[in-house]
């Protein structure tokens, strides 16, 4: 399946994987703009925007509450864990629009969330953030200071986390290896992120089912889902 850049996957010694809600898909948590995404049932723009937050907060809670009871149910797949097994031989760096926390579920150390997580919260107006695993009790769940707490994720017209962003950009443009996997990255600036890999040289790799506007730029686009290709494109990696 990899013959083709076989050679130049088994030298690379940094490798980043950027990836998007396909590889979460196989887990069993919808995507947002596939064929059966949430997006399909629900306004985006009702739902994860600030301004939505603001208006309605315990109907964006109860939605994020039903999405965080399906994500805490799920469990890594096969593509998560043969990332998260090439930490044995590679560096290796997790780009994940996901914000799920499954890649860290895995066993990948070195994960950069571009969206945020939706297992935090914080709250909109002291600074405090915490891990939550559990339900809550009341909707919207208030912080200690008595302002309402919001998933630490990011909305519609917000800004990425900025020193994520910048630690993207860094393992973007140094990596021998970029694997583009279950996204079209329609989303900007993450699609910028093939780009500072190609400049450096880097061999790029899709993983996807479908076509995408960035296939054009890959040395090699991998037409399988991320739980089938991704352990044959680890086994394709010398030990």
């Amino acid at each position: 399946m990899f013959g083709r850049v076989a050679d130049r996957m088994a030298r690379a010694r940094t490798v980043v994987f950027v990836t998007g809600a396909g590889i979460s898909q196989e887990s069993g948590i919808p995507t947002f703009r596939g064929k059966d995404g949430l997006w399909r049932k629900h306004d985006a723009m009702k739902l994860a925007t600030i301004g939505a937050f603001y208006e309605d907060p315990e109907l964006v809670w109860e939605w994020y509450e039903e999405r965080r009871r399906n994500i805490l149910a799920a469990r890594p797949n096969e593509g998560h864990l043969a990332i998260a097994g090439l930490e044995k031989s590679r560096r290796v760096h997790v780009l994940t629009q996901n914000i799920d926390g499954l890649h860290q579920r895995a066993g990948s150390t070195s994960v950069y969330e571009l969206h945020g997580s939706i297992i935090r919260i914080r709250c909109t107006a002291c600074g405090f953030k915490d891990t939550v695993t559990a339900g809550f009790s009341r909707l919207p769940p208030l912080c200690r200071c008595g302002k309402v707490l919001r998933p630490d994720v990011v909305w519609f017209g917000e800004q990425l986390p900025q020193d994520v962003w910048r630690a993207a950009i860094g393992h973007a443009s140094s990596c021998d290896l970029m694997v583009v996997v279950g996204t079209s990255l329609a989303v900007s600036p993450a699609n910028l992120l093939p780009a500072y890999a190609k400049k450096n040289g880097a061999t790029l790799v899709e993983v996807n089912p479908e076509e995408t506007p960035m296939s054009g730029m890959m040395d090699l686009s991998v037409r399988s889902s991320a739980a089938e290709a991704l352990p044959a494109l680890a086994a394709a990696f010398s030990p």
